[in-house]
């Protein structure tokens, strides 16, 4: 079994611990563990949501719970929860389960419906990109920002964004139109750029915007619906990016003869595959995956939505070569509730998620009554130098670094511990770190370091905090020991212990019976001649012969009939032979019947009587007897090895 689907199963049997008060009486002890009654109460109505705790239904129950315990205690006595691969697994798990815990659910619900909103609107725009370094020094940033105020300056007077872009942006690829990316909906762009362009009317410029790419000077030029996404065929002619005047004119030869032979009537997918120089679609006759705004380069983009459902465009050109599309389909943008989930997997991949988590950690700083000496961070601040980037930052040897630079509660964070933290980094950044710059990293490493230590401790205390998430955790824990446990002591062992299991199999064998069986001959025949001559010897066949005997004798001269393949037959598994074989018309005693379009007659040789089956002929079934055969007697033995007391009077309170 495996263990993903046997820990979701056990997600409806497992044991929740739960905390006794003094009005929660034990219902039972196991192995001189305490078992509540509202413990008991709570597994039995997840695992019986329909059904009334009447004294029946409570009593059934209690087997399956009592066993299921039995196994957790023995896997814990065996030691399996020591065990580091059990450890890591169910560190594991719980990881998956923190997450939601590490975020504000009403700040979440709100980014989620403005992606939505953001969602039903593309928005086209032009940019200038000043570049900087994400860790730039403040000078270095101050003179991009700078220029990009400058530049913005001079749009502002009435000189033409296009030429500026051409002339100054340090995109090379959307220079060359002037700065034109084409339309952008949510989630197609880095934030910054997005935020700004959502927050912008047609023909307006922003300030400078920064991204880690540097610094944007972004102008929309159009706002319109989006239509959702959009399904095409297309076929291309290849252009490279260095390619000759004649390359470009045999690239447009070979496009416009493609259009030709779809003006002309042939099947677009037949054409793709014939001149499509885009080989993966081409092998699909030109079919692409469904896509959305920003997804495809603008003049793509802007021919696949424009045109109509059935349409062929005209080639065009794109910085990829020469294209024609043929529009498939169309899919609107979904409801909010069913677009819900989508949105909120890409937010939480996004840098947008921070905002949420940003909220989480201001909230718990109030909780856990955070301070913050900023004076002792500076001190460390103050001996940060280009070492930080290699993880040589070595602190001055008079310092103490024993300062609390912030504190949760009662939990004190030190100059020491960060320092630690810093010598551990090692930059990725190409650009030269001057002491500077390492000052102003070390600031944002910080914060992460602040943050990550404050959901740390929040991370610590879940298990108290959340009793649902203890409950869950349990789960995980427990569904994990029994899966390994049984699989050593019943699943595996099963499946290896070949000698046990065939003399299960020897002992049990009746019970693996074949019913009733036909032995029937399949046999082919090269004309009508020989057909009528089989039938006629099978009809009247006084004398008994064989089958083999009849084939011998009409095949003496002219070999026409072949024995093709002989099979047992059960009952329903081919309803051509069930009318022969298994007729319980007594007067029926045909023994053959025909198949006259593959030349085939199939004859009933014998009915085979009921017999069992052989042990390769039924070992999956045999195998899971044996399972069941094995776990029975585990549990009995481990209902022999611990003590178990259930008190009745509290048995029959549960409701």
């Amino acid at each position: 079994m495996k263990r993903g689907i046997f820990l979701a199963l056990m997600s409806l049997i497992v044991v929740l611990n739960g905390i006794a008060q003094n009005n929660d009486p034990v219902l039972m002890t196991i192995n001189n563990q305490k078992i509540t009654k509202s413990e008991f109460e709570r597994i039995f109505h997840k695992n019986n949501k329909d059904s009334v705790a009447d004294e029946k239904s409570v009593k059934d129950y209690l087997d399956l719970f009592i066993n299921f315990k039995l196994k957790v205690y023995e896997a814990i006595a065996n030691g399996l929860d020591t065990a580091q691969n059990f450890k890591q697994e169910l560190q594991n798990y719980r990881k998956k389960l923190t997450a939601p815990y590490f975020v504000d659910k009403e700040t979440e619900e709100k980014l989620v419906r403005e992606a939505y909103e953001r969602k039903k609107t593309r928005i086209r725009t032009s940019h200038i990109l000043i570049k900087v370094a994400e860790n730039a020094s403040p000078a270095d940033t101050l003179a991009a920002y700078n220029k990009a105020i400058e530049i913005r300056n001079r749009i502002l007077k009435g000189e033409d964004f296009a030429k500026l872009a051409n002339e100054y942006s340090q995109d090379d690829v959307s220079k060359i139109n002037g700065g034109d990316i084409g339309y952008l909906t949510v989630f197609t762009t880095v934030l910054p750029y997005e935020n700004a362009a959502y927050s912008l009317k047609p023909g307006e410029i922003s300030m400078p915007v920064r991204s880690q790419y540097g610094y944007h000077i972004i102008k929309v030029t159009d706002r319109k619906e989006n239509p959702g996404d959009v399904k095409v065929a297309h076929i291309m002619a290849l252009v490279a990016r260095d390619a000759s005047e004649e390359d470009v004119k045999k690239a447009e030869q070979k496009i416009n003869e493609a259009y030709q032979k779809l003006q002309q009537g042939e099947d677009f997918a037949k054409v793709a595959m014939d001149y499509s120089d885009d080989k993966a679609s081409a092998k699909r006759g030109g079919d692409l995956p469904w896509f959305g705004t920003g997804r495809m380069v603008p003049e793509f983009e802007a021919a696949a939505f424009d045109a109509k459902v059935g349409e062929i465009t005209k080639p065009f050109r794109t910085a990829f070569g020469f294209h024609i599309i043929k529009k498939i389909e169309t899919r609107p943008i979904a409801p909010f509730e069913s677009e819900r989930n989508d949105l909120a997997q890409k937010i939480a991949k996004d840098p947008r998620a921070q905002q949420s988590k940003n909220v989480l950690i201001e909230k718990l700083k109030k909780e856990y009554a955070y301070t913050f000496n900023k004076k002792n961070l500076d001190e460390i601040i103050a001996f940060v130098d280009t070492n930080l980037y290699n993880g040589n930052l070595k602190a001055p040897k008079t310092a103490k670094l024993d300062k609390p630079i912030f504190s949760l509660k009662d939990s004190i964070y030190t100059q020491k511990q960060f320092v630690q933290y810093l010598s551990n980094y090692k930059s990725k950044s190409k650009d030269k770190p001057t002491n500077e710059t390492a000052k102003e990293l070390a600031k944002q490493l910080y914060k992460n370091w602040e943050n990550d230590k404050i959901i740390a401790y929040e991370d610590a205390r879940l298990e108290t905090k959340y009793p649902a998430f203890a409950n869950l955790l349990q789960e995980y824990h427990d569904g994990i020991l029994l899966f390994d446990l049984t699989d050593k002591m019943v699943w595996s062992k099963a499946i290896k212990d070949t000698v046990g299991l065939k003399e299960f199999y020897e002992k049990n064998k009746n019970k693996y019976m074949w019913d009733t069986r036909a032995e029937a001959i399949w046999i082919t025949y090269e004309n009508d001649k020989c057909k009528d001559a089989l039938i006629k010897a099978i009809e009247n066949n006084k004398k008994q012969q064989s089958i083999d005997d009849i084939l011998k004798s009409i095949n003496k001269k002219t070999t026409c009939l072949t024995k093709k393949d002989t099979k047992l037959i059960s009952k329903g598994e081919m309803p051509g032979i069930d009318k022969i074989a298994f007729n319980d018309d007594k007067t029926q005693n045909k023994k053959y019947t025909l198949f006259e379009d593959k030349k085939l007659i199939i004859y009933i040789n014998a009915m085979i009587p009921p017999q069992p089956k052989q042990l390769n002929e039924t070992k999956g079934v045999v195998t899971a007897d044996y399972q069941s055969y094995l776990e029975k007697q585990w549990i009995d033995e481990l209902r022999k090895k611990y003590t178990i007391q259930i008190n009745e009077d509290v048995l029959k309170q549960v409701k």
